[in-house]
């Protein structure tokens, strides 16, 4: 009779080591949930770089669509309005257009990077924000972060952006750096990692001014925030663990980026976000990857969206998202 007991009370031991077997293999499968991810050139998909690796290799915790990488932000605005994408790491501002243009449609799951400008010049005299007084400066981002940024600092030292520098606005970094290369007095504020690929093929180009501490001296301590990695509500809301397992990685993949330079700057020209390894491996300090998420984010960003809203509406929508575009577990 004992032995029978036995028996049966090992069986169902047996029985619950096997279910839980099983659920625990089920619960380590891959969701096939498919995510649909786009992203910058330049440090914003820099920071998702380890994703795209291990999305490649079959290793990834979610099931990544990675988009053809875009050079202009606005290429964003429709497809995550309309649902061709679920996720996508942009500039902030853009980000509280697009909630604004959306109706709250989309939350914002976590910064990607903060500051990437520098200006840049041959001229060892130009050491402060005073110093661009009267100068000749080359940029990019008409409408967008660079000349937001540049405004607000530039406003903040009692200088102003429309009367005492004289701006020339350049298509892209390309252009910028055609002027430079031809102006032996050229300063520009340009962005990583573009600065340190200039300053690598003009003789004694160098950053003078980094614009993350003038923001922050302008602002009390505050930060610029350039990139921020977007979501549409209705894909967060149906996809929690998509979401939950989604920043982990991305946290992994911005501390990945930051700690192994030499092996991150490798996937970086891999997956053709910058052309040369040598360029990004340089650059990556000065690309500002950051992950902030929650009470950080909102803190971080709010500052940041409020400062640009200050110097134009428009900026960022013509209104200040509410609570609800700040993701929160």
């Amino acid at each position: 009779m004992k032995k029978r007991i036995m028996a049966k009370v090992l069986s169902a031991v047996c029985m619950v080591t096997l279910v839980c077997g099983m659920l625990s293999g089920c619960g380590s499968k891959k969701d096939e949930t498919l995510v649909k991810v786009g992203a910058m050139s330049g440090p914003t998909a820099m920071s998702m770089v380890k994703i795209m690796e291990d999305a490649a290799n079959g290793q990834s915790l979610c099931n990544y669509e990675f988009g053809e990488l875009a050079a202009d932000a606005s290429a964003f605005v429709a497809p995550i309005a309309k649902g061709e994408l679920d996720i996508a790491c942009i500039p902030s501002n853009l980000a509280s257009v697009i909630y604004n243009k959306t109706e709250g449609g989309v939350v914002v799951l976590a910064t990607c990077n903060l500051g990437v400008l520098n200006v840049v010049a041959k001229d060892d005299s130009i050491a402060a924000v005073s110093d661009l007084a009267g100068k000749k400066i080359y940029m990019t981002g008409e409408g967008a972060v660079p000349e937001f940024t540049v405004r607000y600092i530039l406003s903040k030292n009692g200088l102003d952006f429309d009367r005492d520098i004289e701006v020339i606005w350049c298509a892209d970094t390309t252009e910028a750096l055609s002027y430079i290369k031809a102006d032996e007095a050229a300063v520009a504020v340009l962005p990583q990692p573009f600065v340190t690929a200039a300053c690598a093929q003009v003789e004694g180009l160098k950053p003078v001014i980094d614009l993350n501490d003038a923001w922050s001296e302008a602002s009390d301590g505050g930060n610029i925030v350039t990139g921020v990695v977007l979501a549409r509500k209705e894909f967060v809301e149906s996809h929690p663990k998509v979401i939950e397992n989604f920043l982990k990685e991305y946290e992994l993949s911005v501390a990945f980026a930051n700690e192994n330079t030499e092996e991150a700057a490798a996937l970086i020209e891999k997956y053709g976000i910058v052309a040369k390894a040598a360029i990004a491996q340089k650059a990556l300090p000065g690309c500002n990857l950051t992950c902030k998420t929650g009470d950080e984010l909102k803190t971080y960003l709010e500052g940041y969206l409020s400062a640009l809203y200050g110097l134009n509406p428009a900026s960022v929508g013509g209104q200040l998202p509410a609570d609800d575009f700040y993701f929160s577990k």
